[in-house]
């Protein structure tokens, strides 16, 4: 879509303007656009007191119902008690291995289409076009799909195998392209848009009322050169919003240690570099070890990568692998083979400093013989550790709480420890946002603080501001599903109440008189 068409020079101010065209955007475009969710007449859930309460009303839409009545009771994997219900809806038991069938049906109501716009970098999909590496390490059962389109579906029309329930990045990202094609949810998006300003905008003296004001670039093709190329421009565009919704994600900005030798060329921030050292074969089983830091799913692509090619591993994070905040601890071992199989290798195969190495404050490359059947050669983990520095001679600083220092021979270092959203084009970019103002906005640390269930953000600058994704925390699709629930549900009880006057009837029963206003703040 060009934005030109949107300028509101007229002072039109549209309803919903959602910045970031990940899953988290398509996913709140989808329900936006008229797509809700019922009980099915046939629907059964396995938790009776959850199909108890959604029997109590089975002619309401689930967008007009109490969301925190339906959470109250429910356990999942989420802190988001939305997403947990949500993910209990259309994928329940899935955390058991189970495939019962959602009880929810869907239909579509154009009349409750709420109009909105969508404002993405690149193509729908988000930061998962962006996403490195051909591993099949994503799982297919459900978790990565979103409402209306069975992921295993349009997967076996893409290949003929669907080996060990796994898809790659890019297969997700066409996935998430193609979702918005087939939803007809084009209309709504805008591409190759970078939102560099968000701000409040005060009521005018015409009566209009304060709104959000969403500025940017959008790039677009210029004039044909005579070799046949275009000229790509950037033109700058300027939207006025009732409600913002902040889904940009956290893969914006790899995330860094803050240590000395840390821009030393041998120290990279991301898969794709190891892929293209490994491309370029730059990495064999006679390397020297290559050093990966951190304990998340990126690094343990990274792992077995290097694993795969015989290349020593020395691989050091802060947590215990105990710690139930690690994320192999969090997830179903059937459903992520591969990454168990990391944390066994993290938990079997432990560093263990010798008195002579703690004399020397040495270690040489793991060894790449085998004490036993069950060790895996050549890799060597090192817990409760944390990098202190980075030399010019490729060897780096290892030291633990106590101070004990070992170094390691590298012949790379993968700093994989996560990303920061950019927030740029947001004051102070969006620390005050923050569960903790003092602190930059991290999904794990320091997400957006949000009402649990509608997801309107505490501390905006105004009413209308939500956020979602991996700004509030989630970072599983699966999960972030469940916000667009609570944004969806918000709007759509905020539409009702804009529409119509309440006018309380003789037998005390509440009727709405619809009218012509807009969705506002």
């Amino acid at each position: 879509m060009d934005l030109q068409d949107k300028e509101t020079t007229s002072g039109e101010i549209l309803p919903v303007v959602i910045i970031g065209n990940g899953p988290s955007g398509i996913c709140l475009s989808y329900l936006l656009s008229g797509y809700t969710p019922y009980l099915s007449p046939e629907g059964w859930h396995p938790n009776p007191l959850l199909h108890c309460k959604l029997s109590e009303q089975p002619h309401l839409s689930l967008l007009e119902q109490d969301l925190e009545y339906l959470c109250e009771g429910l356990e999942g994997r989420s802190s988001n008690p939305v997403a947990v219900l949500f993910d209990s809806l259309l994928l329940p038991d899935s955390d058991f291995g189970l495939d019962h069938t959602s009880p929810l049906e869907w239909r579509y109501e154009p009349e409750r289409a709420i109009p909105h716009l969508v404002l993405g970098k690149g193509p729908p999909g988000g930061a998962w076009h962006a996403m490195e590496g051909s591993m099949l390490t994503l799982s297919l059962a459900n978790w990565m799909e979103l409402p209306g389109l069975k992921l295993k579906d349009w997967m076996r029309d893409k290949r003929r195998n669907v080996r060990n329930d796994r898809a790659t990045p890019a297969e997700i990202a066409s996935y998430y392209q193609h979702y918005v094609s087939q939803m007809s949810l084009e209309q709504n998006f805008a591409c190759g848009t970078t939102v560099t300003s968000v701000t409040r905008e005060s009521g005018q003296q015409d009566g209009s009322p304060p709104c959000w004001r969403v500025s940017g670039l959008q790039r677009r093709e210029g004039e044909i050169l005579g070799d046949g190329c275009s000229v790509t421009e950037a033109v700058p565009f300027s939207l006025l919003a009732h409600n913002v919704v902040l889904a940009t994600g956290t893969h914006d900005i790899p995330a860094r240690l803050g240590v000395d030798g840390e821009s030393l060329p041998f120290v990279c921030h991301s898969f794709w570099e190891l892929e293209a050292a490994i491309a370029r074969g730059e990495l064999d089983q006679s390397s020297d070890p290559v050093l990966v830091v951190g304990a998340g799913l990126t690094a343990a692509d990274a792992v077995l990568a290097a694993h795969h090619l015989n290349t020593s591993v020395c691989h050091a994070f802060r947590r215990s692998v105990t710690d139930p905040g690690l994320i192999f601890n969090q997830l179903p071992k059937l459903l992520y083979p591969e990454y168990h199989k990391v944390h066994q290798m993290m938990t079997q195969q432990q560093h263990q400093s010798t008195p002579s190495e703690r004399a020397q404050n040495l270690r040489s490359a793991p060894s790449s013989s085998s004490s036993s059947p069950s060790s895996y050669p050549g890799y060597l983990s090192f817990p409760c550790h944390r990098v202190a520095a980075f030399r010019p001679d490729r060897k780096c600083v290892l030291e633990l709480d106590s101070g004990e220092q070992t170094v390691v021979q590298v012949s790379k270092a993968l700093v994989l420890i996560g990303a920061h959203p950019n927030l740029s084009f947001l004051r102070d970019n969006g620390r005050s946002l923050g569960i903790n103002p003092d602190e930059p906005i991290s999904c794990r640390r320091n997400p957006i603080d949000v009402d649990p269930f509608t997801n309107t953000v505490l501390a905006a600058d105004g009413p209308g501001m939500y956020a979602m994704g991996p700004l509030v925390g989630e970072n599983f699709v699966r999960f972030l599903k469940g916000g667009a629930l609570a944004i969806a549900s918000h709007l759509s009880k905020r539409q009702s109440w804009r529409r119509g006057e309440e006018a309380v009837t003789s037998d005390g029963r509440a009727s709405f008189r619809i009218d012509a206003e807009v969705l506002d703040s």
